[in-house]
């Protein structure tokens, strides 16, 4: 009962669940709407992951940004794979356990995206 009313809240308002036994990854239209809704978000042809390329003016924002992630990650216990370098940070989600996209991946993005849009 608390998933259905989980899902039908926007995805900045859910918290990412633990991932129960047998879960199947998202279904390639699921994907398909949510990254409609996610800025700058991109998917392989298989929909196996997400990711973004984030830019930025030095590496101290970088390193604010990855910092800022990993906090969000720590607190959500769903972790993105990041990559970094003096300007630019990629962030790839997936849910391992699935080997494919669920409903945390979605939320973690729409969360990390949220980071900057105070900045803006």
């Amino acid at each position: 009962m608390s998933h259905t009313t989980q899902t039908e809240k926007p995805l900045e308002q859910q918290f990412c669940q633990p991932i129960e036994k047998g879960t199947k990854p998202l279904i390639i239209p699921v994907i398909e709407s949510h990254l409609s809704q996610l800025q700058g978000w991109e998917s392989p042809i298989n929909y196996s992951e997400i990711s973004k390329t984030f830019t930025f003016k030095n590496h101290l924002q970088v390193i604010s940004f990855i910092n800022a992630v990993a906090w969000l990650a720590n607190k959500e216990d769903h972790y993105p794979t990041t990559c970094f370098d003096y300007n630019t940070a990629t962030i790839t989600l997936t849910t391992q356990s699935i080997k494919g996209l669920s409903l945390n991946d979605m939320i973690i993005a729409t969360k990390i995206n949220a980071l900057l849009k105070e900045q803006s």
